[in-house]
């Protein structure tokens, strides 16, 4: 796998289209726990959850293969998609219930507003910014650091910051005003494209 970690998403694809397997394998490392994870948010359901991420892989497997995958986006949105179709699929064959039960809860996922098709793409790009802002973050000073992860990863309020640090809110606002500029300068640098607009 090593091998491809120079590789966007959309060179794996291709790679694979010609017949090198290892390239999907990269593709399946990659997003893996993220694909994973987001079926298991929607379902709260291991078992169910293991059996949809199989499917939605095999699936696109499959379109890959047969020369149906249109490079509209990134293929991490793309795969979601599948998983999200597969989601609502399992869901609309169990209409009689509407409903699905496990151990913990019965979850009327068909009226879940977390489904439509937007907000799998605010959510999408969100964690992938969120994940390419956290590689940037560990070049800042210390003490900016420590205002972008408190404020975007521990969601803490500017309040709870300055009382955290024990300076003033002015002085977290300002910090975290510096942070935000070396920020966009890092990705400029690293060809990263950020969205500072929609996170801040």
């Amino acid at each position: 796998m090593k091998t491809f970690s120079t590789f966007t998403d959309e060179m794996l694809v291709k790679s694979y289209e010609k017949g090198n397997n290892a390239a999907f394998e990269e593709l399946l490392y990659r997003h893996k726990d993220k694909i994973f994870g987001y079926i298991y948010s929607l379902t709260h359901n291991r078992v169910l959850t293991e059996d949809i991420f199989q499917e939605t892989f095999i699936k696109a497997i499959t379109t890959i293969k047969q020369g149906r995958y249109v490079e509209s986006g990134k293929f991490v949105a793309w795969i979601s998609r599948i998983a999200h179709n597969l989601v609502i699929d399992f869901y609309r064959k169990e209409a009689n219930q509407n409903t699905y039960s496990n151990d913990a809860y019965d979850y009327d996922l068909l009226n879940n507003s977390s489904l439509c098709e937007q907000h799998i793409e605010d959510t999408i790009i969100h964690e992938q910014t969120m994940n390419d802002m956290l590689k940037l973050v560990d070049l800042l000073p210390q003490n900016q650091q420590d205002i972008v992860r408190m404020r975007f990863y521990e969601n803490m309020s500017f309040k709870e910051i300055a009382e955290n640090n024990q300076i003033s809110i002015n002085t977290a606002l300002g910090r975290m005003r510096y942070a935000i500029l070396n920020l966009r300068k890092y990705a400029a640098e690293r060809n990263l494209l950020i969205d500072f607009e929609k996170i801040t």
